[in-house]
C-alpha cells in the first residue's frame, strides 16, 4: 500500500480524479492533496462539485470509460442502471459516483436506490466523499 503523496501534478490528479476540473487544478497547487482533498471539495462551488461529480463516468457506461474506471467496474449486466443514472441525475443535477470497489454493477442498483432518497445536500457530500475514496484507492494501487 503506497503511502498518500505529499505533492502531485494536476496531470497526475486528473488520471485519479477523471479529468482536469477547478478542483484539481486547486488540488495541484496544495502539499498533502490527497489528504486534504475532502476539505477542498467541501468548499467547492455548487458549480466547482457539478464538474468534477460529472467528470466520473457513470456506472455501467458503455464506450467513454478510462482504462481505470474500466478495470474497477464489474462486467455483469444491469440493464437498470443506465435508467437509474437518469433519474438520479434528473434529481440531483449531477452524476451518481459510488466507490465501486470491484462490486458488481448488480451490487450497485440497491445503493442507488438508496441514495435516490435523499436530500441533494447529502448526496452531494456523499458523492464527493466517493469521489475522493476512488482516488485514493486508485493512488495506492498505482
Amino acid at each position: 500500500m503506497r503511502d498518500l503523496p505529499r505533492k502531485l501534478s494536476a496531470e497526475e490528479l486528473a488520471e485519479l480524479f477523471e479529468g482536469r476540473t477547478r478542483f484539481v487544478e486547486k488540488l495541484a497547487g496544495i502539499d498533502d492533496p490527497l489528504l486534504h482533498a475532502r476539505e477542498i471539495a467541501s468548499g467547492l462551488s455548487d458549480a466547482e462539485k457539478k464538474e468534477v461529480l460529472d467528470a466520473h463516468p457513470a456506472i455501467g457506461a458503455k464506450g467513454r470509460l478510462s482504462a481505470r474506471s474500466a478495470a474497477e467496474q464489474g462486467n455483469d449486466e444491469a440493464p437498470e442502471l443506465d435508467e437509474l443514472n437518469r433519474i438520479y441525475e434528473e434529481r440531483f443535477g449531477f452524476r451518481f459516483v459510488v466507490f465501486v470497489n470491484g462490486r458488481r454493477r448488480s451490487e450497485i442498483v440497491p445503493i442507488i436506490r438508496e441514495r435516490l432518497g435523499r436530500t441533494r445536500a447529502d448526496e452531494l457530500a456523499t458523492a464527493l466523499d466517493e469521489l475522493v475514496s476512488i482516488a485514493e484507492d486508485r493512488w495506492q494501487r498505482s
